[in-house]
Order: structure tokens, then sequence, then C-alpha cells
């Protein structure tokens, strides 16, 4: 059985530019034929592999690192050899399983790779250090480099490429146009954060002082501007539980752990674009976990038609209720009864009959490792 566990988040953000497009404008999007406030799925991910990580919810040996400095890497933990003659052996087993490194020391393309597939290379490299002989000022060419690498290491090196149980990696997936072989499918999808209604940019037209201008100087040092908008988000993300499973190699126990952790660091994460300038950590005023036993269902589609401004109620309030509505519509067609609702909701427009009330977020990630388990178990 399919098994998926959805998170529904409505969120008012004060103005801010969380995500910008190429000319620094906030990013946004036609969705209903209406002009909508965007925030990309990738700004997200990475808002939340990073909330993660600093607030360690997940542990170090299961994080994952993106990176083009995979060589400095393991040099800081070969800080025990030689730096030069590290570096020639580090180059020879990354040529033997197939990445080459640049002649600025970095790998052709970001990698996505977890602590414990960085350390078991570095663990690997010092135990053959002799077996992998170099020459003092020798340059090779990958050919060479890969060549001169014996089987067996290389061998055992791809095998330590297997993600290692990174959570970061199993979550959100990785492509190594080199590695094909240890490419690994995404567990969660994570779609584009919409406004509810339709959105207008907005200019905030700045002026700087010199501190130390002269009497004559009357004017601004600088002038610019800054493009902005304030809106309220629909946040959809869903995690294949089974998928998640088989990425972190069946460990069972850390998969759920992963359920809290991710529940955890999607609600906090907020990008972190013009953050000086706007401070705008609002925190999501309504958000459902829904276990999903057919398929996933988005409920972007509540706001085809744009939830209208109105003087005596919150865009947050009538987003909610217009969510509600629709999600009553819809898994009455797709939905199954077995489906389930936690919701921790700041509104009070989410009908209380429909899902478990939730007082706090540890309550709601605590309760959602727990509807997995029971879903993994049944």
């Amino acid at each position: 059985m399919s098994l998926f566990l959805e998170f529904h988040l409505i969120q008012n953000f004060a103005p801010s530019n969380l995500n910008r497009d190429d000319t620094g404008a906030p990013k946004d999007a036609l969705f209903g034929g209406q002009r909508r406030a965007r925030i990309s799925s990738q700004c997200l991910k990475r808002a939340v592999r990073l909330t993660a990580q600093a607030q360690e919810l997940v542990p170090a040996a299961n994080r994952a690192v993106r990176t083009k400095k995979l060589l400095q890497l393991l040099l800081e933990r070969l800080a025990g050899r030689d730096p030069e003659e590290a570096r020639q052996k580090i180059e020879m087993v990354l040529a033997g399983v197939g990445l080459k490194l640049k002649d600025d020391g970095k790998t052709e393309y970001l990698l996505f790779l977890g602590d414990n597939e960085v350390a078991g290379l570095a663990g690997l490299i010092e135990q053959h250090w002799d077996a992998l002989v170099t020459s003092a000022g020798e340059k090779k060419s990958k050919k060479e480099a890969k060549a001169a690498v014996p089987p067996e290491i290389t061998k055992q090196a791809k095998a330590l490429l297997d993600g290692g149980k990174a959570v970061d990696v199993a979550l959100f997936g990785r492509m190594l146009a080199d590695l094909p072989s240890v490419n690994q499918d995404a567990a969660c999808q994570v779609a584009h954060a919409i406004s509810t209604h339709r959105v207008e940019r907005e200019f905030d037209y700045f002026t700087a002082v010199d501190d130390r201008g002269d009497a004559d100087e009357t004017g601004a040092g600088m002038i610019g501007q800054v493009e902005f908008n304030s809106a309220t988000l629909y946040r959809y993300a869903v995690l294949d539980l089974h998928k998640l499973m088989a990425n972190l190699q069946g460990d069972r126990e850390l998969a759920l752990s992963s359920v809290a952790a991710f529940t955890q660091a999607l609600v906090r994460a907020i990008p972190s674009g013009k953050q000086n300038s706007f401070a705008a950590h609002n925190p999501p005023e309504f958000v459902g976990v829904c276990l999903r036993h057919g398929a996933p269902l988005s409920l972007a589609n509540a706001f085809e038609k744009p939830v209208a401004p109105r003087g005596d109620q919150a865009l947050t309030a009538q987003s909610v209720q217009a969510l509600a509505d629709y999600e009553a519509k819809l898994a009455a067609v797709y939905g199954q009864a077995e489906d389930r609702w936690l919701v921790l909701d700041l509104t009070t427009r989410w009908p209380a009959e429909r899902g478990q009330t939730q007082a706090n977020l540890g309550a709601l990630a605590a309760a959602s490792q727990a509807l997995a388990a029971q879903a993994l178990e049944a």
C-alpha cells in the first residue's frame, strides 16, 4: 500500500523579499490567471536543510553536504598527513570512482554527499595509504590517475557511495552526472509556495547617509530601491514513507525520527533572502499533516480563485477556510476512509472534527512520527 505524509501550511509574511529572481525582485507566478507571490521549492528545501542542521534535529553523522570542495573536506580529515601527498592520493581515488577535480581543486559540479560517505572515503585512503603510490610533483591525467588505483580500492570506494544514511539525501535525492549508479530518487516532493491571493510588487526607495560626510555634503551618500511584497502563502510537501525507508537502507528507527525532524524543520524553515532588511520571521498559522493511503493530493487549487482581502477577516483565516472547504470536496472524491489528519491551527477555521488538534509544534512532530509508525506497521 502506498503511504504518503502530506504537509499543508498557511503562512503570512510581513513585507519581505525572501526569494529573489535574476533582477532582485521577489519571485512570482501566474496562477488562476492572477499574479501571485512565489517562493521556489529549491529555496525552501535549502531552508529546511539548514534549519535541521542549525537546530540539530538530525544527528551529525546522518547529515549531508552539498559542495564542490570535496578535496578540502578530505584534506581536513587527513590533517595528520603531508598535504601534497594526501592531495595526490585523494585525486587518484576520486578519479578511480569517476570524479574529476579541476585545477582549482574543486569538482566540476556540486556534489551532495552524506557525512558518512566523506568519512568513509577519508578512512579508505588512510587505510590504503601505502598502496596508493604517488610521486612528488607528478601530475597525472584523469585516465592515468584512475589506472593507478588498485582495482580493489576502487571497488571499495564505489561501495562507500551508498548515500551514507544521510537524511538530507534520502529526503531530497541527488544526481551525480559522472556516477549515475549512486543517484537517489527523492522521498520528498516540495511544491513552490504561492500566495493564496493576488499580489503586486512594491518598491522601497531608500537613501544612505555618509557618517563622515563633509558639512557641504547635505545629500545622500547613495540611493537605491528594493522590491518586496507581503503575502499569505500556501506551502505543500509530500513524503513517501516507503521510499524514505528504502533510501535510509531499511533503517526504520532513523526513518521515523526523520519524519519528526522534517516536520519541525519544514514548519520552522524561512528563507534568508533580505532578512537583514525585513526580518520577516513569521511562523505558519496553520499546519495540517495528512496521512494519505492512495495518492497524494495537493490542495493548491483551493486558491485558483484568489482569496479577496476583507477588512473584517485576516487573509490567513480566509485561506484556512478555503483550504478546509476544498479538502472536503476533493477528499470525498479522491481520498480514502483511512486517511488521517493532524492539525496545528491558530486561526480556528479548520473543522475540529477533521483531525487531531495538536497543542504545539513539538506535539505535532511527535504525533506525525507516531502516525507514520502506525501506518508502516499496518
